[in-house]
């Protein structure tokens, strides 16, 4: 049996609680078939915690989420508390632990599944074996910067202000990330900023080439404006391995990316901190879905996306490749089973409820299980 390893469980709000179910039956099955040995401890987070403690991430949760080897988290927020004070709104709680535990880096894959390739609203020949990586900005940035806020100039009118602002070492810190990780795929990365309008971008693409000068020849560096970026994923995406950007333009790019791939239910991401002197880092996994309280409590939810999140956290913070591997394999063959959840549903397949994927995809690790046992 491997070394214990704790990971928060987050479920947060809408249909959090029924995605992380799937995800913590794909848990216990690797717990009993692979002897992963991964214990879980529940939190909360968003509006729940609200609910219950009056902030969206209380302290307890947060020394928990400090002291595990990982987070995984499924989604904040819903209209119940669109009222509440801005400062303690859920994705307030969702910020605070990013930043809380410094992570910095945010790895958005967009994979097109065979399966799904016509699922995506672009031409299957223009999306057919995409798999693209965003490296994303996660702890600077407008939506840190200072000053910030919201005034009341002289003459009356209301100003408000957002800070966009970058140093070196953040710079170079995210940047080596997606290096690393270009050097374990196609060894190309596109950097993307604005450099031709904010002295920020100019930084940016300055202490990139830098960097790349200095440590990174190997691997393949371009740049691109942001905006031309956002074009070119809907023109031409299989040109893109690895894409660094900072927070906001990582924002708006991973989600456009996102839709290249058909559904939000079927895309993970990993939220990464600096390795520390013992070799781990604070790590969070969590789907790019919202809440959507619009068909929580239903049972039509996909919950590939969280469990894709778990096959990430596999890989990143456990060591455990081969698993991820195996989980990965797993859910591309149910898909080519044609089972699908009401998100990602076409003509010919089977529609499947939350749990009923989730049962789907426990099936067939066992029965490839089985089969490499024979």
């Amino acid at each position: 049996m491997s070394s214990p390893k704790t990971v928060v469980v987050l479920p947060g709000d809408g249909l959090g609680p029924e995605v992380m179910a799937e995800a913590l039956k794909v848990i216990s099955w690797f717990n009993q078939n692979f002897a992963a040995n991964i214990q879980t401890v529940e939190g909360d987070i968003g509006g729940c915690s609200i609910d219950k403690h009056g902030v969206p991430l209380s302290d307890t949760t947060l020394d928990k989420c400090r002291a595990a080897d990982a987070v995984l988290l499924a989604a904040v927020g819903g209209p119940k508390w669109d009222k509440v004070d801005y400062n303690i709104r859920p994705e307030a709680g969702l910020l605070k632990l990013r930043k809380s535990l410094e992570l910095f880096a945010n790895l958005r894959p967009a994979k097109v599944f065979d399966a799904l390739v016509d699922a995506s609203t672009l031409k299957r020949e223009v999306v057919q074996g995409l798999d693209i990586l965003i490296v994303r900005e996660l702890t600077g940035g407008v939506y840190f910067g200072e000053p910030r806020g919201i005034e009341t100039l002289p003459n009356g009118e209301r100003r408000g202000i957002n800070t966009q602002v970058y140093t070196t070492s953040e710079i170079h810190r995210v940047t080596r990330v997606a290096f690393d990780m270009a050097r374990k795929r196609q060894n190309r990365v596109c950097s993307a900023e604005k450099a031709n309008v904010m002295e920020s971008g100019k930084l940016w693409r300055e202490e990139v080439t830098a960097l790349h000068a200095a440590e990174y020849k190997d691997v393949e560096l371009s740049h691109m404006y942001a905006d031309n970026c956002a074009m070119q994923l809907c023109r031409r995406p299989s040109q893109f391995d690895v894409i660094v950007t900072d927070n906001l333009f990582g924002d708006i790019l991973s989600d456009e990316a996102a839709m290249l791939t058909g559904s939000l239910g079927m895309l993970p991401s990993a939220s990464l901190g600096a390795v520390k002197p013992n070799g781990k880092r604070a790590a969070l996994y969590e789907p790019i879905h919202g809440s959507a309280p619009d068909i929580a409590g239903k049972g039509i939810a996909n919950p590939l996306a969280t469990i894709l999140s778990v096959a990430m956290m596999f890989r990143y913070s456990f060591d455990m490749k081969n698993e991820a591997d195996i989980l990965e394999q797993a859910i591309e063959a149910v898909l080519n089973k044609g089972l699908r959840t009401a998100d990602i549903m076409s003509e010919g397949g089977t529609k499947l409820s939350t749990a009923e994927m989730g049962n789907a995809v426990i099936e067939t690790l066992s029965a490839a299980r089985k089969q490499s046992a024979a």
